[in-house]
């Protein structure tokens, strides 16, 4: 009982309201970004576009999972202690490395790429051939009067009715399904896939964090960027990319199978996977 002790630390508070306040700061990125460039680009060099945008999404993490595995390699005390006087390694379950590390580095870079935004243009004039869809993300039907009023009734209102609008469109609503299906799925299978490689392969957190950032998400932002080029060079349509999307997806289902063929028998612990005797 004399080694007991409640834990005291209040720094998940900090975390959390960081995270929140990262999230309010990158949200409108991918919803406003996108439709600016549906607004103001070519329709047929739309899907290009926006392929990169999501290419450069899917980059971001990965330079994270680097940037991970090195934090991981230094002790969580840098600059605090004597790293002479460390007598345990990365290998060992008792390191713990400087996690905190990469919110620091990561701010400072997320600071210095939001100052371009500052100079770009309020407003521009939509080229002729632009895609003038009176539906988009941006346009007053999805996002009504709230630069408009500071009235909250009328927002609500209108918010309401669009918020139906839009969930009412059979095509909007399976594709919002599918992506809640696929990322809670690619989710659960990011975040213990580094867990299984240190519990299964022995390796060390920071050698998972290696091998995970530069093996599964580059193919991700790869297939992205393919996609956005394929559908620019046959001009799809919606149905044709849902043709498109529903073969590449089944594929991959295929291909997800394999990982119940990959792995190493458990652990022999006693008490657990074997008898104490």
């Amino acid at each position: 009982a004399g080694c007991e002790k409640e834990p005291s630390s209040y720094m998940w508070i900090y975390i959390l309201m960081g995270n929140m306040l990262r999230g309010i700061g990158e949200t409108p990125i991918a919803p406003l970004g996108i439709s600016y460039l549906d607004d103001f680009a070519k329709e047929e060099n739309v899907p290009v576009y926006v392929a990169c945008l999501h290419t450069i999404g899917m980059l971001g993490p990965m330079f994270g999972f680097l940037l991970g595995s090195l934090c991981a390699r230094l002790y969580v005390d840098i600059g605090f202690v004597d790293l002479g006087s460390i007598t345990i390694t990365p290998q060992d379950s008792r390191w713990v490395g400087a996690w905190w590390l990469g919110f620091l580095i990561g701010g400072v870079i997320s600071f210095l790429a939001a100052i371009p935004f500052c100079f770009l243009p309020k407003s521009l004039k939509k080229p002729k051939e632009a895609n003038n869809d009176q539906t988009s993300y941006y346009s007053p039907v999805i996002m009504p009067c709230i630069f408009q009023s500071q009235l909250i009734y009328p927002f609500l209102s209108d918010f309401y009715t669009s918020l139906k609008k839009v969930l009412s469109n059979r095509m909007y609503f399976t594709f919002m399904c599918c992506s809640l299906l696929q990322f809670n799925s690619f989710i659960g299978f990011l975040t213990y896939k580094p867990k299984y490689m240190e519990q299964q392969y022995g390796q060390s957190t920071a050698k998972s964090n290696f091998l995970i950032g530069l093996t599964s998400l580059p193919p991700v932002g790869l297939g992205m960027f393919l996609g956005g080029l394929l559908m620019k060079k046959y001009k799809m349509g919606i149905i044709g990319a849902t043709k498109f999307a529903f073969s590449m997806s089944f594929v991959a289902y295929v291909f997800t199978l394999l990982h119940f063929f990959v792995g190493c028998e458990n652990h022999v612990v006693a008490g657990m996977t074997v008898s104490y005797q």
